[in-house]
Formats: C-alpha cells, sequence, structure tokens
C-alpha cells in the first residue's frame, strides 16, 4: 500500500530539507519521495540527492532543461510505483500523522480521492492562520472554488490509473483535480490540518493575479468551457476570493468559506 510523494523542485535550497524531514518524520513508514529537480541553479539537487544516500525510499531525478511543475510532477508521476498518489511542494510541510490519518480515512469510508485543511505558516515557520475545507466537493462546485490544496491531495491509481497534470505553467493542479472529479462524483476532505501551506509575502500580490490569469486559461483552454460558462464560473472564484480573504464572517454565513 505504498503511497508515492511527487516533489517537483526549483531553487528551493533553502526549504528542501525541511519538506523532505516532514517526510522523513512520517508515522507511516510505506511510501517513496520522489524528487524532481526541474534544473535547478542552487544547491536544491545535491541536497536531494544526499537523502537519496541516506534513505533508500527517497528517489531524485533531474530534468535536463527548466520546463515548469506540471512537466516535473508529470515525471514524478511516471517514476511512481506505489498504489497512492500524493504531493508536496519543497517549501512546504506535512505534519507528522498525515499519511496514516489520510490513509485511514480513505480506507475507511472507500475514497479514491480525498484533500485536507492545512496550516498557512510565513517564510519562518510562522503559523498565521489555516485553510478549511468542505467534506466533499463535485466538479461543478470545484470550478467555483478550488477548494483543494496541492499539498494535502490524495489519489488512488487502483481506482483511476496513473492520472497525469494538463502541462499548463500555472493551475496545473487545479486542472488535475478537475480532471479526477470527472471520472468520481465526489472529492472528499478531512475537516483538520495535516500539512502547512508556506506563504511568501512578498510575492502574494503578484501570483494572486497570474493565479486568476491561469484560472482562466484552465476554464478555456482546458476545460473548453464556453465564455459564457467561464465567465460564470470565473466571477463565483474571483467573489469567493475577496469574500473568503476580507469579510471571512460573512463568508461562513454565505456557506462559502470553509
Amino acid at each position: 500500500m505504498t503511497v508515492s510523494i511527487i516533489m517537483p523542485v526549483y531553487n528551493s535550497s533553502s526549504y528542501l530539507k525541511e519538506a523532505i524531514d516532514s517526510v522523513l518524520s512520517q508515522s507511516f513508514s510505506d511510501w517513496e519521495l520522489v524528487v524532481v529537480d526541474d534544473f535547478s541553479t542552487d544547491r536544491s539537487y545535491r541536497l536531494a540527492c544526499e537523502y537519496v544516500k541516506k534513505d533508500e525510499r527517497v528517489k531524485c531525478v533531474r530534468l535536463r532543461s527548466n520546463s515548469g511543475a506540471a512537466v516535473a510532477r508529470n515525471r514524478g508521476i511516471k517514476e511512481a510505483t506505489g498504489r497512492f498518489i500524493a504531493f508536496l511542494d519543497a517549501d512546504d510541510l506535512w505534519l507528522p500523522n498525515k499519511l496514516e490519518k489520510q490513509l485511514k480515512f480513505m480506507q475507511e469510508n472507500q475514497v479514491p480521492f480525498s484533500y485536507a485543511e492545512y496550516e498557512k505558516v510565513d517564510g519562518f515557520g510562522n503559523f498565521f492562520g489555516y485553510v478549511g475545507v468542505p467534506e466533499r466537493v463535485s466538479y461543478h462546485e470545484l470550478l467555483k472554488t478550488c477548494y483543494i490544496g496541492c499539498l494535502t491531495a490524495m489519489y488512488d491509481t487502483h481506482y483511476f490509473g496513473k492520472v497525469y497534470m494538463p502541462e499548463v505553467r500555472k493551475r496545473q493542479d487545479f486542472a488535475l483535480w478537475l480532471k479526477l472529479l470527472k471520472k468520481v462524483d465526489y472529492a472528499y476532505g478531512i475537516e483538520e490540518s495535516l500539512a502547512q501551506y508556506r506563504v511568501h509575502n512578498s510575492s502574494m500580490s503578484s501570483n494572486k493575479i497570474k493565479s486568476s490569469t491561469y484560472t482562466w486559461r484552465v476554464y478555456r483552454d482546458v476545460e473548453k468551457l464556453s465564455f459564457i460558462k467561464s465567465c460564470y464560473c470565473f466571477s463565483h472564484y474571483a467573489i469567493r476570493g475577496v469574500l473568503r480573504k476580507n469579510f471571512p464572517k460573512l463568508a461562513k454565513m454565505l456557506g462559502v468559506m470553509h
């Protein structure tokens, strides 16, 4: 029942050790970590290779050119040998019981696709908030708001087979969740924080603009939604985003805050 953890890396030497250590510290031990270095120019690849020497469960491959997170993650999925596929970026962290609790939840409830709540931390690892999740989400609900954090998502290849991310530069994880939800009615959430998402304050504003642009591209280029349908979904995405960030109490009353 091995879990294959896919970790794309690009110039992440400042945080990579913490991310890998959070995998090594898992209470569930039947996993493999596939680190895919996206042609880093810092020490990231060398750091990952040091872990390969220390623990046979850690694998490391290096792309021949900088190709983006989608290509890196897909290479990791290709190399994966485990039944379950999970994702962790090189600057994020898992809490020690993440895999154990998530696998138990999936097995006991016969769930092929799951996600969980997670905490938000700053560049120094200081907690400043958390992101909640709904009990379940469908394809059409996810189009309006992506509740699934990549660092908590896990899917069962016995149900889906290996499913790869569309190779768009950003929001490829969102596009993968939509692809999976075309094959199953719902993804199910664990209402407990199991991971820590690192927020880099210096890039938050620009990331939101880029995220919005690529969300639109997922609607139009990947999902092939009509212009009207795309506008409908994007309006929900934008309004809910503003409400959840700036008016959380109102958002909770309206049912768009989790």
